[in-house]
């Protein structure tokens, strides 16, 4: 009867120690960091951002310390404070997902900034004046319009990131993936299937204030928004101040007495409406961080 009890004792702790142990650090089996060589003079003027995700390939290219933040923690630009080389150095980052890790993007992401940059970070939350996006009083005026099946071999989009920007004087474009992405070019706004967050997202990156979905609407749409010559060139301008380019006082003066009303009464026409309000928002405070990232 004793061996039997201390079999069981035996067994019982085994099972506590196990549970006990915490689940393997997501991590990618390899990665690569190293400064961008890509540039504003590459490719004829244009400039390919992103993230692309290709089986167990993942490739980042020509991104800040700020926008991987942004990445690996699914929030906002204007939601991360640090310090301002955070956005203009940049980095490329080429790694490889352990099978089946491919869920676990963010927190790989998250771990490798930790290691490598030496990320240490914080939450807190902030009042931000900002625009929501709610529907107008006469009701939505868009149609959805649905995602692209995913490819074979997908993973249901479980955690997955793959979402490509390209920017240069033609105007830029935010692909994210299964059909959906928005334009900026030739005095038009153009999106297709893109969700309401989405939405909030892109009007974010040239509005004067963080953009803030309220609608509630859970589908994809599509939409058209046909621009002044003069909001057009606004919305770049903005567009490339938002991604932390540097322009000359010259382009600056230009945005000034600009008015960006052609975006809104676009949107409203739509069934949409961008309000004024102000929010408390998520951030995180970024405490520390190396402008060197250790050898690979």
């Amino acid at each position: 009867m004793k061996i039997i009890g201390l079999l069981v004792l035996g067994t019982a702790a085994s099972a506590l120690l196990c549970a006990q142990t915490p689940p393997p650090r997501p991590e990618f089996e390899v990665a690569s960091i190293k400064p961008s060589t890509e540039g504003p003079a590459a490719g004829g003027g244009q400039v390919h951002v992103g993230v692309q995700i290709d089986g167990a390939q993942v490739h980042c290219t020509y991104l800040t310390l700020k926008d991987f933040i942004r990445i690996a923690y699914d929030v906002k630009d204007y939601q991360i404070t640090g310090p301002d080389w955070m956005t203009s150095e940049r980095f490329d980052i080429h790694a490889k997902v352990p099978a089946g890790g491919r869920g676990h993007f963010r927190e790989m992401l998250q771990n490798l900034l930790a290691d490598r940059f030496q990320v240490k970070l914080h939450r807190a939350s902030k009042e931000f004046p900002v625009y929501a996006i709610v529907v107008g009083k006469g009701g939505l005026k868009m149609k959805e319009s649905p995602l692209d099946p995913e490819s074979e071999g997908g993973d249901g989009g479980r955690g997955a990131v793959n979402v490509s920007a390209t920017g240069g004087r033609g105007g830029t474009t935010v692909n994210y993936g299964r059909g959906a992405y928005f334009t900026l070019a030739d005095n038009k706004f153009v999106a297709r299937k893109l969700t309401m967050p989405q939405l909030a997202e892109s009007i974010g990156r040239f509005a004067e204030r963080p953009v803030v979905d309220m609608t509630g609407l859970k589908g994809t749409y599509d939409l058209d928004l046909e621009l002044t010559t003069e909001e057009y060139r606004l919305l770049l301008i903005r567009t490339a101040l938002n991604a932390g380019v540097t322009l000359s006082p010259d382009v600056l003066k230009y945005a000034e007495g600009v008015s960006d009303e052609g975006l809104f009464k676009g949107l409203q026409g739509l069934g949409l409406k961008l309000e004024s309000r102000k929010a408390p928002l998520e951030v995180l405070a970024v405490d520390s961080a190396s402008k060197t990232p250790t050898a690979n």
